[in-house]
């Protein structure tokens, strides 16, 4: 297997005493619009977290272009990997587009501070995401899904080759959700290598081209949604009966659960 520029090995995460991943290896296929699923507390954040630099593992090591993460300065990983996080923390006091700005800093030196070349990031980030209108607003007085896409314009802006989205459509309504993974999808169209969790399954099969299925802190399935999404691993890993079909837009994996009929019939 290609090891990418990405990769874990042998990574337990735990958060003081608790263990929530434990002797995990997983490789992050170069190019990929990876998408990673799994139930509730299952250790999707916590090991993007760990490969995001976030989250110290307790042991085993993340690896980028074959030399631990550790090792490298923050500003080095900082031009090569952005990271949305599940729930940042707003600064008090700051406005749109000076948050936004924020995505510059690892691109500024003693010799080089703020450039056209970073005015032009920061306004290209904003108008992707559709926040430019609310460039002079306080990013503490916004909506849920205003300020989800406030801070994907951050991660943005900060042009990395690798772009990790923890829950990226979190807040936003229907047509914000496609808006944002449509957004991830040009990118990815584009050369980045884009890495989400997501909970909805259709939108995982739609969109990704690869699929990393976690259960109980460990991997049960990687690779395209075509030849991991099956009604059988749906129930192991949801414990929900379903059939699985063709999406009529796109020809992708579509999940239907089992009616209610069905299930009670099934579990008598």
């Amino acid at each position: 297997m290609n090891d990418g520029r990405l990769r874990g090995d042998a990574l337990t995460l735990a958060y003081d005493r608790r263990v929530v991943v434990k002797d995990l290896d997983v490789r992050i296929t170069d190019g990929s619009f990876t998408v990673i699923v799994g139930p509730n507390a299952c250790g999707k954040s916590t090991m993007l977290r760990s490969l995001a630099r976030v989250l110290r593992p307790q042991s085993g090591s993340v690896y980028l272009d074959g030399q631990a993460i550790a090792s490298y300065p923050s500003k080095y990983v900082a031009k090569q990997l952005g990271m949305l996080p599940q729930s940042p923390i707003v600064p008090a006091g700051i406005v749109v587009e000076e948050l936004v700005a924020r995505g510059r800093f690892a691109h500024q030196r003693l010799l080089r501070q703020w450039s056209g070349e970073d005015e032009a990031a920061v306004k290209d980030a904003m108008r992707q995401t559709e926040v430019t209108d609310l460039a002079d607003r306080f990013v503490d007085e916004l909506s849920g899904g205003q300020r989800q896409r406030v801070w994907l314009a951050m991660a943005l802006a900060q042009q990395t080759p690798l772009l990790l989205l923890d829950e990226p459509t979190t807040f936003l309504d229907l047509s914000h959700q496609f808006e944002v993974l449509d957004l991830c999808a040009e990118l990815h169209e584009q050369g980045r290598t884009v890495v989400a969790v997501l909970h909805d399954l259709n939108h995982a099969c739609r969109y990704a081209t690869e699929l990393i299925v976690m259960k109980a802190g460990s991997i049960l399935a990687q690779g395209p949604p075509s030849s991991v999404m099956t009604p059988a691993l749906v129930e192991e890993v949801f414990s929900m009966p379903c059939r699985v079909m063709d999406d009529p837009e796109t020809g992708t994996p579509m999940i239907v659960p089992a009616s209610r009929a069905r299930r009670h019939a099934l579990a008598s």
